[in-house]
This record gives structure tokens, C-alpha cells and sequence, in this order.
């Protein structure tokens, strides 16, 4: 599945996004790591927030690409 990113046309009805195409659950699940990652990034009062969040972007992907290997 090739992920498709939110584009401000967000519908509710049924059961997918007719914007981006991803189902509710996915969204509100993305939606809950989002807010991890701000409410963290908050609580360690970053001043470098751009930083953080490519660093953790970038291990993210990383991991991925380990586990991708793996398989």
C-alpha cells in the first residue's frame, strides 16, 4: 500500500478520506503518533524543534529500512 499524504480536503462519511484516500482509522491512528511526538517535544520544551523532528523522522526510516531487510 503506498501511503498518501493529507491534502485539507478531509471527508467523514464511509469509511475512507475521499481527499487522501486513507481510511478514518488510519488517520486517527497517524493522528495519535502525531500527538506523541508534539506533546513529547513539548514536555522536553525543545527550542530546536525542526531538529527533533527530522531526527526522528530519520530514525524512523532507518528502522524501516532494517526491518524491510529482514523480511
Amino acid at each position: 500500500m503506498k501511503f498518501s499524504p493529507c491534502i485539507d480536503k478531509c471527508t467523514y462519511e464511509g469509511t475512507h478520506c475521499e481527499g487522501c484516500g486513507r481510511t478514518h482509522v488510519e488517520i486517527a491512528a497517524t493522528k495519535k503518533i502525531v500527538m506523541a511526538i508534539v506533546n513529547f517535544a513539548q514536555e522536553q520544551d525543545y527550542e530546536n524543534i525542526d531538529d527533533f523532528v527530522n531526527a526522528v523522522g530519520q530514525s524512523a526510516l532507518k528502522k524501516l529500512n532494517k526491518a524491510a531487510v529482514k523480511k
